[in-house]
């Protein structure tokens, strides 16, 4: 995994990360695509409630004591380019995308998300707390690839 968080202040923030994953680009593109199974492999979303066809509510919660409740709207989702976007609400909001490469060892998972924290804590302490939050999302991204790897795997088996 790598990652990156370029600091826009205000609230804003852009993410970049990627994984490498031992499996299809159909398999990852299967699981990234189901959001309702994410509590299974990522054990920082607490919770998905379908809203309707194209939105889920998720509840996150890392190491921080704070959870974000996060709607995601499909705005694309093309399974021959390998390419799903969401539309993000909520605690934050903006957009989180992700491209799919097929590589030799399986699939390359490409995440951009930028976003602005809308959860006033989250605001309030953006100027001093914003080297925590880059590092909690490091972490969470980490232990998303990891769950993903295992239910990947699992799901392989």
């Amino acid at each position: 995994m790598t990652g990156s968080l370029t600091g826009r202040g205000g609230g804003r923030y852009r993410f970049r990360d990627t994984w490498v994953l031992p499996a299809s680009p159909k398999a990852v593109f299967d699981a990234v695509v189901d959001l309702a199974a994410y509590p299974l492999w990522w054990r920082d979303v607490r919770s998905v409630s379908q809203v309707d066809e194209d939105t889920a509510e998720l509840v996150c919660r890392s190491r921080l004591p704070y959870a974000l409740t996060v709607r995601m709207h499909r705005d694309r989702q093309d399974e021959r380019e390998g390419r799903v976007r969401v539309l993000l609400s909520g605690d934050l909001e903006g957009m989180l995308a992700g491209a799919l490469i097929p590589v030799d060892s399986g699939t390359r998972l490409e995440i951009t998300q930028e976003v602005e924290a809308r959860k006033p804590l989250l605001r309030k302490l953006d100027r001093i707390a914003r080297p925590v939050f880059r590092i909690n999302h490091a972490l969470m991204m980490r232990r998303g690839q990891h769950g993903l790897q295992g239910y990947l795997g699992a799901s392989a088996g």
